[in-house]
């Protein structure tokens, strides 16, 4: 395992077109490429709006096509949600979702956000990638 970052995935939109409460077709590269970050040591959150019976559904299709989660609408397997104690926001370093700022780039764009660690900016309406990290060096001691 090269990494323990969990990556918190919706469902509808993201890793299947949304045709909510079915579940849609498999969006392009979306479980090849569950599958390599799974294999790359990520660890996989799938965090959707679905429960009961849809969630079921969702979380077998997943695993029909080949991809099993670490957790489902939580943090860690067998967390139990406490109202009264824990905030509904979960532990993930990076949420995937089709209605990010800028909208879901599709699944190729996604990994190389993820493996290589690309920033973003806005500029107007549009949402920019940074160069891979790469900053301006600083002259002085602070500037």
């Amino acid at each position: 395992m090269t990494n323990n970052k969990k990556l918190a995935i919706d469902f509808d939109g993201t890793i299947v077109e949304d045709a909510y409460p079915k579940i849609g077709k498999a969006k392009t590269f979306a479980f090849d490429t569950l599958k390599k970050l799974q294999s790359e040591g990520y660890r996989l959150i799938l965090w959707t709006y679905r429960h009961g019976k849809t969630l079921d559904e969702a979380v077998e299709f997943c695993k029909k096509n080949g991809v099993e989660f670490y957790a489902v609408n939580s943090s860690f397997e067998g967390e139990i949600f406490e109202l009264q104690t824990q905030s509904r926001k979960i532990d993930a370093d990076l949420f995937i979702d089709d209605r990010n700022l800028g909208g879901f780039p599709g699944w190729g764009e996604i990994y190389r956000i993820v493996t290589e660690r690309i920033e973003f900016r806005v500029s107007g309406t549009e949402v920019l990638a940074y160069s891979k990290m790469k900053r301006d060096k600083k002259k002085g001691l602070f500037w």
